[in-house]
């Protein structure tokens, strides 16, 4: 068994104590920390945040040289217990790491614990100790020996199970619920004094039961304790998965609060959050692809399936909101609708597939920059169109045996596969729950039934077509309806605010701004003489009927830039007859329920948006 002591080693300086206690070790043992957590595609370096390791065998120093970034031999004599220290800074705010100060202390195994070369499939034991008074421990792993606030001593199966138990760790505020046999515990950092606890445990309870009977029905969960860690600060969101947990951070604002009637929309898009990392408990921590089995913690582990574990897993994050009732079809048709234009206004999507996008993760979409909307798109929100098209594409064929087509079924036989999966599967999947050709209009030209699936998939997320979206919506009753964006977005440009000053941010391919000259970066000063103090200025100012100037300062150059008459009027009518999508960002999507439909059609509609 491999021992690992951790305990605040300063909360003023942000570091933890890690001790590491390896019996029998190798002549010349090896350890490492890993590059990269699992769920975040991004080498992360967490070896940076160590002090120099000192190890000491039966009282006496070891010598530990260092063999690359995050690599240590140490070397040993006989088969004496080998001691290992090291202090870990931690001021880490996101969801990725670990974070200590005199209020909250929360840490990823993989940030802290040293995995010993050749042991990592041995049993794992930690405490967790020499906490500040009152401090209690929230974590999903299987406690050895606690006290009654959590703190003592935790065991894992192997290192794998070891790094995939966050631990919170303060006075947090603590709610639990039992859905289906499993006990949830909700752990929230940071609250304010109107945080309506009780309203976020059951609403979270709503969610977690139907994702439990969605995976498993009447058979018993593979879990049995799950653990929600969110911590609510001034501004932040974000999630990250773990087999038995989740880390989540939102702003202090989109907490529930003790008498509000009605749900804020930041508050559902905390349980769009929530919904999103819970599923992810089976699609990706579960069923995984295979170039994750098993992970390889000291480099990159690229997968051309991101659009399906992370896109899936957004198209069922507010699928389960619309099916717990916790929002209304027209509340998930506005939320559709945001990513269908997201998706719309990045113009990357016409050169990189979201199977590329996937893959090119680690050096594109988690290291954004002013180029990146032109450079790749996000295999988020254009992964979960596909899977919207797929499941809309599945619910437009007629039932067989009694059983109509559906994504949940895609999802349920991938499941059952019971191991790592590929794209191949994925294709067979929509096969086997299809059992006959897809639509006509869908782009495949085989009669195999197997092969043309799989054709289907491939255009959608092989190529950079765009989706046949508003099509298949119209097919289920619901209007596709357009409008002006924003005059930032139809000239192609991403404008920031800060005291007064207007600057590019970043500057779409092919758009208005990109062939007048504009960069990112450009600090916009005037329109026609007018200044330009916030972004709406530019609305104010602006005369779409004849060329105006416009005045940029760039690296403290003053230039004067040409901004073009617009000689076609974008401008739309709800009334008017849906338009095919638009190939630029030029306009605004909207959906909204039709009235006038066919039965058939009403009837599909029902069943997709049963909510």
């Amino acid at each position: 068994m491999i021992h690992y002591r951790i305990e605040v080693a300063d909360t003023h300086s942000h570091r933890f104590l890690v001790k590491l206690k390896i019996e029998r070790p190798a002549p010349v043992q090896r350890v490492s920390l890993p590059v990269w957590i699992p769920g975040s595609y991004l080498v992360r370096e967490f070896a940076r945040h160590l002090s120099p390791i000192q190890a000491t065998q039966s009282g006496k120093p070891c010598r530990v040289t260092a063999v690359d970034k995050s690599s240590w031999d140490v070397e040993c004599t006989g088969q004496a217990a080998l001691t290992l220290w090291y202090e870990v800074y931690a001021f880490d705010t996101s969801v990725r790491a670990a974070f200590l100060d005199a209020h909250r202390g929360f840490f990823n195994g993989t940030s802290v614990f040293l995995k010993v070369g050749g042991r990592d499939h041995e049993s794992h034991q930690v405490q967790i100790a020499g906490l500040p008074r009152y401090w209690q421990v929230a974590t999903a792993l299987r406690p050895v020996k606690v006290n009654a606030a959590g703190v003592g001593k935790y065991e894992a199966s192997d290192y794998d199970e070891l790094v995939d138990h966050p631990v919170e760790l303060g006075t947090f505020w603590r709610g639990d619920f039992v859905s289906r046999g499993v006990r949830h515990e909700f752990v929230v950092a940071g609250t304010g004094p109107d945080f309506d606890g009780d309203r976020l445990l059951a609403d979270t309870q709503k969610i977690v039961e139907a994702q439990i009977l969605f995976w498993h029905g009447k058979r018993k969960c593979p879990f049995s304790h799950y653990v929600f860690m969110l911590n609510a600060v001034d501004d932040g969101y974000g999630g990250l998965e773990h087999r038995q947990s989740t880390a989540l951070i939102c702003g202090r604002r989109d907490l529930p609060k003790q008498g509000a009637v009605a749900k804020s929309e930041a508050y559902t898009t905390l349980l769009g959050l929530i919904s999103h990392e819970y599923f992810h408990t089976w699609n990706v921590k579960r069923l995984k692809p295979a170039e994750f089995a098993p992970y390889d913690y000291m480099q990159e582990n690229h997968t051309r399936l991101l659009w399906f574990f992370e896109g899936f897993t957004s198209y069922y994050d507010d699928q389960f909101l619309l099916r717990t009732g916790l929002i209304d079809p027209s509340q998930y048709l506005k939320l559709l609708g945001k990513t269908i234009n997201q998706v719309w206004a990045t113009p990357g999507r016409h050169d990189y597939s979201v199977a590329q996008a996937s893959f090119d993760a680690w050096t594109r979409y988690y290291r954004p920059d002013e180029n990146t909307a032109n450079a790749t798109v996000s295999y988020y929100t254009k992964g979960s169109l596909v899977a919207l098209a797929l499941d809309l594409s599945l619910r437009r064929l007629p039932p067989v045996q009694d059983q109509q087509p559906t994504l949940d079924g895609v999802m349920l036989r991938l499941w059952h596969l019971s191991r790592p999966i590929r794209h191949e599967d994925i294709a067979q999947a929509l096969a086997d729950e299809a059992r006959q050709l897809p639509p006509a209009d869908l782009p495949y030209q085989s009669k195999s039934v197997a092969q043309a699936w799989a054709q289907v998939l491939d255009a959608w997320t092989e190529s950079t077509a765009d989706l046949p979206i508003q099509r298949l919506l119209q097919a289920v009753g619901v209007t596709w309806n357009t409008k002006p964006a924003p005059l930032p977005q139809r000239l192609g440009v991403r404008l920031s605010e800060s005291a007064g000053i207007i600057k590019a941010q970043a500057v779409m391919r092919h758009g208005v701004a990109e062939q007048i000259g504009l960069s990112a970066g450009d600090e916009l000063l005037a329109l026609d003489q007018w200044r330009i103090k916030k972004i709406e200025d530019l609305s104010t100012w602006r005369d779409e009927t004849r060329d105006q100037t416009l005045l940029i300062s760039r690296d403290q150059r003053i230039a004067t830039l040409t901004l073009p008459a617009q000689t076609t009027s974008k401008a739309t009518s709800k009334k008017r007859q849906p338009t095919p999508a638009p190939t630029s960002s030029t306009d605004l999507i909207s959906l909204a329920l039709g009235s006038a439909i066919e039965a058939d059609a009403l009837t599909r509609r029902k069943a997709w948006l049963k909510g």
